[in-house]
């Protein structure tokens, strides 16, 4: 392994980071001008913000549980027991919940939506180029586990699982760290909710 193959990976890593914050500015600011079409108030926009919570708190514990695998491996083995037997990428599918459940505090199912496909689009063009590497990488090793283990949704008949594991507390310590992030979306959207029953925010546009 080169010194300018960890530097790729990385540099991939740095922009999928400043991508998923510049979809996510974008999307907030999308939620500022735009309201529930049933109203803050409706049992329907408490229901997607109860949904969306589910989904933060799945995709929090699912990538704790992804961690516990792959936390600091990445750049050095290719990891195919666990939730990577079943998908190659379990770690970015829980994120897509937790993208998911940051739209659906807005009350709107719309933009639920629209969060979960930014996120998608995201990641879909960092796997592709994360998938270049580690092919360079690792050769024949992971064309195997390409050719058997599907990219994104799981294929439960392939799971296969390690006796025991050798955790790095501080990988997944990170890993949780990260997930409490998405938390954040119920404060900044009841705050945006307030603004808007404020008068200080105008709504533009009501979303399903």
């Amino acid at each position: 392994m080169t010194t300018t193959q960890i530097f790729d990976l990385q540099a991939v890593q740095k922009v999928r980071k400043a991508a998923v914050l510049v979809a996510l500015l974008g999307l907030v600011a999308l939620t500022m001008v735009s309201q529930s079409l049933t109203g803050v108030d409706s049992p329907l926009h408490e229901g997607v913000e109860a949904m969306g919570l589910a989904a933060i708190v799945f995709a929090i514990v699912g990538r704790a549980w992804c961690s516990l695998y792959i936390g600091g491996r990445k750049k050095a083995e290719i990891v195919s027991r666990g939730p990577y037997s079943i998908s190659r990428n379990p770690l970015y599918i829980f994120s897509f919940f937790g993208a998911f459940g940051i739209g659906a505090q807005s009350g709107s199912l719309t933009l639920a939506v629209l969060f979960t496909l930014a996120s998608l689009a995201v990641f879909y063009l960092t796997v592709r180029r994360e998938e270049a590497w580690l092919g360079a990488t690792f050769g024949t090793e992971y064309a195997t586990y390409k050719a058997r283990t599907p990219r994104f949704w799981p294929k439960f008949a392939l799971w296969r699982d390690e006796a025991e594991l050798s955790v790095r507390p501080s990988f997944f310590l990170t890993t949780i760290r990260d997930g409490l992030v998405f938390l954040l979306a119920i404060p900044l959207f009841e705050a945006i909710d307030l603004a808007q029953a404020e008068g200080w925010l105008r709504v533009l546009a009501h979303l399903p």
